[in-house]
């Protein structure tokens, strides 16, 4: 009688296991797009004073082609680009007498005249001392402010919309009127993520990004 109750729940338990499993494989795809979609925010452009290309993150190339169509579209008459990042190791260099062979935006104003941006109507701002994205927000979007920008359009990579839109946001509410705009052409695919290794690797560093955000927060408090 008791090997009989035994089996009994056996066989329970293994029906219940088997419909937790078909139900977690039907339901993972959508759990996962979900998680891949969190990191998106798409806002619509309005006419603004200047489109601005985050330089942090990655997929930099998408970003341009975007502030590129956004200018020829009339959204803006300058696009701000900002780069020049330097670690210890290349300011050692350079004391050495290292030479770069062209300024740190040149390769970016090629690749914007090939969508017919004329160079006069790129900024380029050296951030030399910029490494994450509450670093380039400050220290851009002060400069923004100098040079009297009220209305702007970011545009950066898709999974690096929302962190993006929340920093600026939370620095510059009531400064800057900001539209956060997801670069088209980036690869980016909230709904199969999880099936390319660089893409596991971007989703991974974007939430470990907002950990990290919120970890600095509570210790600076």
């Amino acid at each position: 009688m008791t090997n009989k109750i035994t089996l009994s729940r056996f066989k329970i338990i293994l029906i219940f296991l088997l419909i937790f499993i078909m139900t977690l494989y039907f339901v993972s795809d959508t759990i996962l797009s979900g998680i891949g979609n969190f990191l998106i925010r798409d806002e619509m452009p309005v006419q603004s004073d200047a489109i601005i290309v985050l330089n942090t993150g990655v997929e930099y190339y998408s970003r341009l082609i975007e502030a590129a169509d956004l200018y020829n579209k009339g959204y803006a008459d300058k696009i701000i680009i900002n780069g020049n990042r330097k670690m210890d190791i290349e300011r050692e260099l350079e004391e050495k007498g290292y030479e770069p062979c062209c300024p740190w935006y040149e390769n970016r104003l090629r690749v914007l005249s090939l969508y017919h941006i004329p160079r006069e109507k790129v900024i380029p701002i050296s951030a030399e001392d910029v490494y994450d994205s509450t670093g380039e927000a400050q220290i851009i979007g002060n400069h923004l402010k100098n040079m009297g920008l009220n209305k702007i359009i970011i545009t950066t990579s898709k999974s690096h919309t929302k962190r993006a839109g929340f920093i600026w946001k939370s620095f510059y509410d009531g400064d800057l009127l900001i539209r956060i705009i997801s670069a088209k052409t980036d690869p980016y695919d909230h709904k199969g993520w999880w099936k390319d290794g660089r893409q596991i690797r971007w989703v991974l560093s974007e939430y470990g990004a907002w950990v990290y955000y919120y970890w600095k927060k509570v210790n600076e408090s």
